[in-house]
């Protein structure tokens, strides 16, 4: 007994007493952020945090859905519209790190609880979008829209409201809602599986080079590369190559071994498609889902529900546009094609153009017509100096300086945080952060997202926080980072986005920033890709990592007269892709078989068997991994055809007019989706978009 009793004394000294007790975590999620700027505290956040924050917030949520739905009060925008901006700030903080991390972050142990968190995330969607006491307090404000004094902003947010609910299935009755419910969750762990088997497979799959003889033409970095990747596999004195892009493109474009590019090539067209991670079976049950999504939302197939809700309006819009560039691109990697055969026959190489010899010859006939090799003007494109054009582009087009914050939250040490300032007056404008190189945890590709949209808060207007991501290569002992030139200009389009963000002045969060319609958010990113590559920015940011060099003219003027090369090829994978993403919409996906179906729509469009689509359907993630560009991948050429309009009054009046900047400032950037797409771009550009602008620009006209 006198035992028990020692043992509680000494249990309740070490509770009171502050020098022992360990310090207690506190859920970051659950209070607003200690930073000014509300940027995520990451050095607090573990993963343990997610799944009761995401609980938390659904209750929030619930709470708040409820005062809406309970309040007597005729439903006005005050009452009903304006709360749904800030309807959970607790699932807001959360969800958006919780997405993110799931992208850049995903270890073995966060994959686990993810598979938690998203039918739990979705029951948080569904409890807002399908609540029908909801619906009828937002239809009985837009049906009053125009007679209560509201701003044309304001009913522009109601309208949106109104529609995305509708879209979302609010006005189904019970029973069709509780088929949407069961179709969205089954969808969802679909996609974590599918996203699942593409990092696995992605991770999984190398190709050990045992002869350095092997290795011939490839770049000094894509060597060392290759040789750390060997020895940190164990494999020291060997060299390895993955299916990042870092590692794989350099294959397919310089090594001289064939066999090597074929390997390369197969095992990422391959990719996905066989053993534990094939995403064969995982596609078909996407595919057939959806077409129960389609019918149940009262669409004869998913592409038309989905091009319903933007610009285009109808799949055949969207087919018809795509075959316009789709066509006359065919007929150029024909003679690009040609070309590349013609140096193969002159070396004597005994073979015909296969698609592993695509990048490999492209490059050849690149030397022979432009006198231009990538390896040339590659250490002119330090990241560090890439960096510094980008940042000089955006102050003297749109009037805002970067100033790095050393000491900022990151999520990973080799994160790079900057705030966004106004240039003359110094005032804060946004906090823009980059991670630019790949990992084992990280997906494939390059993106822009947020933590955080401009708009109205609970405590006030904030400013957006904004990241780009990429995948490139990694400096190497004294080497800095050294960018291709397609690269280059995928820097230059994420920022594209980022800037659409960063300087948004839309007063509301559903509205600011990339809140646009998909065939509508690449305009800025795909325009911002002109000044990658401008003779005047060139000569201030391209510099030599090793003299400090400037770039010099006539390696300029290579690239310029080059830039309209190998655009076939370019166009028709993209095209290809994209139409292929339209016919997967239309069909219900019963019995299909994914590789024969594929082949099906490459014989029907007329794909040359040299190109293949740009993403085969087990690592198309843009389509699969989530709804996202789900039959909407053609969006990418939509606005390709509004940028290459839109550039075209540039190049008239010059790369860096002030007074056409500030017209695509105050027209295009700043003003999310407070007017219809269409209208604003018409007050940029005084008319309606020309589809031959986009032909002009890749050199078919």
């Amino acid at each position: 007994m006198k035992l028990l009793k020692l043992a509680a004394a000494i249990l309740c000294c070490v509770a009171l007493n502050p020098d022992i007790m360990a310090e207690e975590h506190q859920n970051p999620f659950l209070t607003p952020y200690p930073d000014k700027y509300q940027i995520p505290p990451f050095d607090k956040i573990e993963t343990e945090d997610f799944i009761p924050a995401i609980k938390a917030g659904i209750e929030e949520q619930r709470q708040n859905i409820n005062a809406i739905v309970v309040n007597r009060a005729v439903p006005d925008f005050d009452n009903t519209i304006l709360p749904l901006e800030n309807i959970s700030p607790i699932l807001d903080r959360v969800s958006q790190v919780f997405y993110h991390y799931d992208s850049v972050l995903s270890n073995e142990k966060f994959a686990q609880m993810a598979e938690e968190a998203i039918p739990l995330l979705n029951e948080a969607a569904n409890q807002m979008n399908l609540n029908e006491e909801l619906f009828k307090k937002i239809k009985a404000v837009y049906d009053r829209r125009n007679e209560m004094g509201l701003s044309p902003i304001q009913i522009r947010v109601v309208e949106k409201y109104y529609k995305e609910f509708a879209e979302q299935g609010a006005a189904l009755p019970e029973d069709k809602k509780k088929e949407l419910i069961k179709v969205n969750d089954e969808l969802s762990k679909l996609f974590i599986q599918y996203n699942k088997n593409l990092l696995n497979a992605t991770n999984n799959f190398f190709v050990t080079v045992y002869d350095e003889n092997d290795l011939a033409g490839l770049p000094e970095s894509s060597i060392s590369m290759a040789a750390e990747e060997a020895k940190s596999r164990g494999l020291d004195g060997l060299w390895v190559f993955t299916l990042h892009a870092p590692s794989r493109l350099p294959v397919l474009q310089y090594a001289q071994n064939r066999g090597l590019r074929e390997a390369i090539y197969k095992g990422y067209t391959t990719l996905a498609s066989y053993g534990d991670n094939n995403n064969y079976p995982v596609i078909e049950q996407i595919i057939k889902l959806r077409a129960e999504k389609a019918k149940i939302m009262g669409f004869d197939n998913f592409a038309q529900m989905m091009t319903s809700r933007v610009m285009a309006g109808t799949p055949e819009a969207a087919t018809n546009l795509l075959l316009q560039v789709f066509e006359p691109a065919v007929k150029r990697s024909h003679e690009e094609v040609a070309d590349m055969q013609a140096i193969v026959d002159e070396e004597g190489g005994g073979f015909k153009i296969a698609p592993w010899d695509y990048y490999f010859y492209a490059e050849k006939v690149k030397k022979k017509k432009y006198d231009l090799e990538e390896s040339e003007v590659r250490p002119y494109f330090s990241l560090e100096n890439v960096m510094k054009g980008l940042f000089l582009a955006a102050e003297k087009l749109y009037g805002i300086k970067m100033v790095e914050m050393p000491d900022a939250p990151k999520w990973m040490d080799e994160v790079t945080v900057y705030e966004v300032v106004d240039a003359k007056t110094g005032d804060h404008v946004a906090i823009f952060m980059t991670d630019y190189f790949p990992r084992s945890t990280k997906r494939q590709g390059a993106w822009m997202e947020q933590m955080q949209s401009s708009g109205l808060y609970e405590d006030g207007n904030r400013r957006p926080i904004v990241y780009n991501v990429g995948n490139f290569t990694r400096p190497a002992g004294d080497t800095p980072a050294l960018l291709t030139i397609d690269e280059v200009e995928t820097t230059f389009h994420e920022f594209g986005h980022a800037l659409q963000s960063i300087l948004s002045q839309a007063p509301y969060r559903s509205i600011a920033g990339t809140n646009v319609d998909r065939d509508y958010v690449e305009l800025s990113s795909q325009f911002n890709e002109h000044w990658a590559f401008a003779p005047e920015l060139l000569k201030v940011y391209a510099k030599h990592y090793k003299t400090g060099e400037t770039i010099p003219d006539e390696l300029i003027e290579k690239l310029n007269n080059s830039s309209k090369f190998n655009q076939g090829f370019v166009t028709t994978e993209l095209a290809g892709a994209a139409l292929l993403d339209l016919e997967w919409g239309k069909i219900d996906g019963e019995g299909v078989n994914v590789p024969e179906f594929e082949a099906a729509v490459a014989e029907k469009i007329g794909m040359p068997a040299e190109i293949t689509f740009r993403y085969r359907s087990p690592y198309f993630k843009h389509i699969f991994g989530d709804d996202g560009y789900a039959s909407g991948y053609y969006t990418y050429l939509w606005s390709q055809v509004l940028e290459a309009d839109a550039f075209e009054l540039f190049e008239e009046k010059g790369i860096f007019d002030p007074e056409t900047a500030a017209k695509f400032k105050a027209t295009i950037l700043e003003t999310g989706d407070t007017e219809d797409p269409m209208v604003l771009f018409e007050r940029f550009r005084g008319h309606k978009p020309d589809p031959h602008a986009l032909l002009r620009l890749r050199g078919f006209e």
